[in-house]
């Protein structure tokens, strides 16, 4: 029987194989509090629930994830990412929290930075916003702006010019490198999504600035203006954000070399917390994993699938007034 079940699995799909692999972690009660056996030594002491640590079942997943593309051949990186979008987003005294990680077991390294989480939208059909502090809301659908737990491989990078912001006495333009996913499963329309990586800062345009000599110019010589952003500790659009040295490490680790990134919790997860929760039951005794302070704080978290949510986003969209294109006023 065992023999039967090895030759079925290899028979399989490589990116199916990937999947079943990753989902056998959840078949285990022990899985989400036990590491697996072969972590070493050095990196043992970076798993657990606290602050700067990954949880096991998190590190299992994304261990099992970048050995199966390595032994596939699919990436050569020595690095790989995880991220538990479960935890908060800051502390008590507003310093962001870590909850996504740098992991390069060659060079023995490990990093634990903060990320942000999709805030999702509160529509009059569906109510799938998050909080500030912990999300419960989780989602695959096109224009969710939620965060979608699973299996992605780091993609090609783009950077893009977003606009012009006050630094002292000069301007200075922003250039935001995005680095996209690819998914798999459920997460396999990230493209059409616009999934990616990128610094957590956006501009937000205030007027138009007459500079013709800015390569970024339009034909009648402006360019947007604005004021900087940066929402390091804060929610995102569904994409995974960092800090500005976080970003730096990550894309000199990722850019023309792809590696993978597990994102938890996928939607098995999510269904088996809130089935747990709706019982009664003790979380951990079901070997489930969820972190205690935003469990607490979000009471059920809820996966919307694709095929639940995408139709109500698609008549909202439908129903939205034509607005006429935006045309800023002119810088004083």
């Amino acid at each position: 029987m065992f023999r039967v079940s090895v030759l079925m699995v290899f028979s399989l799909s490589r990116s199916f194989r990937t999947l079943l692999l990753i989902a056998s972690t959840l078949a285990a009660p022990a899985s989400a509090s036990t590491p697996s056996p072969d972590i070493p030594n050095w990196l043992q002491k970076h798993v657990g629930t606290g602050t700067d640590q990954i949880a096991p079942i998190v590190l299992n997943r994304a261990r099992t994830l970048y050995r199966e593309k390595v032994q596939n051949g699919t990436i050569k990186n020595a690095c790989y990412f995880a991220m538990d979008a479960t935890r908060p987003s800051t502390a008590s005294n507003g310093a962001a929290l870590s909850r996504f990680y740098v992991i390069c077991e060659a060079s023995r390294t490990f990093k634990a930075v903060s990320s942000g989480y999709g805030n999702g939208r509160k529509l009059k059909r569906a109510n799938f916003s998050n909080g500030r502090q912990c999300a419960r809301n989780f989602s695959n659908a096109e224009g969710s702006k939620l965060t979608a737990g699973g299996a992605y491989v780091t993609a090609e990078s783009r950077t893009s010019f977003k606009g012009y912001y006050q630094n002292g006495s000069r301007t200075k333009p922003l250039l935001r490198t995005f680095l996209l996913f690819d998914g798999e499963g459920e997460t396999s329309n990230a493209r059409e999504r616009a999934i990616g990586g990128h610094r957590a800062m956006f501009l937000r345009w205030q007027c138009r600035m007459k500079k013709p000599q800015s390569r970024h110019a339009d034909d009648e010589g402006f360019v947007p203006f604005g004021r900087l952003v940066d929402y390091t500790s804060g929610r995102s659009n569904g994409c995974t954000t960092w800090s500005k040295p976080a970003t730096e490490q990550i894309l000199g680790i990722a850019e023309n070399n792809p590696t993978t990134l597990y994102i938890y919790p996928a939607s098995q997860d999510i269904n088996a917390i809130a089935n747990a929760v709706k019982k009664g039951r003790s979380i951990t005794r079901a070997g489930l994993y969820w972190n205690e302070a935003c469990l607490k704080a979000i009471g059920t978290p809820k996966f919307w699938p694709k095929r639940t949510l995408q139709p109500i986003i698609n008549q909202w969209r439908q129903s939205l007034p034509k607005q006429p294109p935006l045309e800023l006023p002119l810088c004083d």
